[in-house]
């Protein structure tokens, strides 16, 4: 199981990316200290840009009005500043509806330099943590790899998004493509069948003609990658998935009966795969048994994958 005590980038990707996108003034609101029940994690980003335009959420929708306004006169100051909300919060007005307390630190007009930095090796799909200095707001990545409040300094470490590689032939291919494009995972649909490539392609999917039976050398797998298959015809399978089943994927999973399973098992076995390699393909996918159309296996193989990751 995937495990991590930071956040993921995708929750506060749009408002470090649309800071450094946008030609005006902005400031950064940012978690830094929890106390109780939160809607989103220590370390949530969000933007907001001197047109009053806010980029992510820091709660459920009953703070990101009020941060708006403290965050355009840290504009006009150019100070940073930490507020609270709910509980031991001055704002009695201002209400959590969980019942916990917030600390939102504000950057008006972060250090872009850094989070140029930032991006790039978010780009590279590298971790990387952002250390903010709560007083002065001066910025800088390090090498930690822990989010917290220490010492006057805010530490939040980004890891990779969820990623997804996807192999197959289908509807089951193309649908389940469709979905983690529609949420906003990175993904990579790779198929021998030009129809079910042109059918993810449609839903804004990247794509790849995959004329080898095993993962291309220019496909990269690290610990944040799932790599899923769809095939009907499982000739396809044994190259690919012992190629991912001795990678550093969290989640490694293959479509098809108990029968199918149990048959890539043994060939698998013949390839040379170690039995703790072996172990960790999971088959049948999903979490609802039996799932007989695309659209019920996308959604429960990406449950099932989800379930891996946190």
């Amino acid at each position: 199981m995937l495990m991590t005590s930071s956040f993921d980038m995708a929750a506060s990707r749009d408002a470090i990316t649309e800071t450094l996108r946008y030609k005006g003034a902005a400031a950064l609101a940012i978690i830094i200290g929890i106390e109780g029940p939160s809607y989103r994690p220590l370390g949530a980003t969000m933007a907001i840009l001197d047109d009053g335009t806010r980029i992510g959420t820091l709660s459920s929708g009953c703070i990101e009005s009020d941060i708006a306004q403290h965050a355009l006169k840290t504009l006009e100051t150019g100070d940073p500043v930490s507020i609270r909300y709910g509980h031991g919060s001055p704002f009695f007005d201002i209400q959590l509806p969980c019942g916990g307390g917030l600390d939102i630190l504000i950057v008006p007009r972060p250090n872009k330099t850094v989070l140029k930095q930032l991006e790039q090796k978010r780009s590279l799909r590298v971790p990387s943590t952002l250390e903010i200095d709560v007083t002065t707001a001066e910025m800088a990545l390090s090498e930690t790899s822990v989010t917290e409040l220490a010492d006057g300094v805010f530490k939040a470490h980004f890891q990779p998004d969820m990623r997804f590689l996807i192999f197959g032939k289908g509807p089951e291919a193309s649908t389940f493509s469709a979905l983690v494009t529609s949420s906003g995972y990175p993904n990579l649909l790779l198929s021998p069948d030009v129809e079910t490539l042109q059918e993810a392609e449609r839903f804004g999917g990247k794509t790849v003609h995959l004329t080898q039976k095993s993962i291309p050398d220019d496909v990269k797998i690290d610990p944040r990658t799932a790599v899923i298959l769809f095939f009907h015809d499982h000739d396809w399978e044994p190259g690919i998935l012992a190629d991912a089943l001795t990678s550093d994927a969290f989640y490694i999973g293959a479509q098809g009966s108990k029968r199918a399973r149990d048959s890539r098992l043994l060939e698998l076995e013949r390839l040379g795969l170690r039995p703790q390699d072996r172990a960790r393909l999971f088959g049948p996918v999903g979490l609802i048994a039996s799932a007989r159309d695309a659209r019920t296996l996308a959604v429960s193989t990406l449950a099932e994958i989800l379930a891996q990751a946190v």
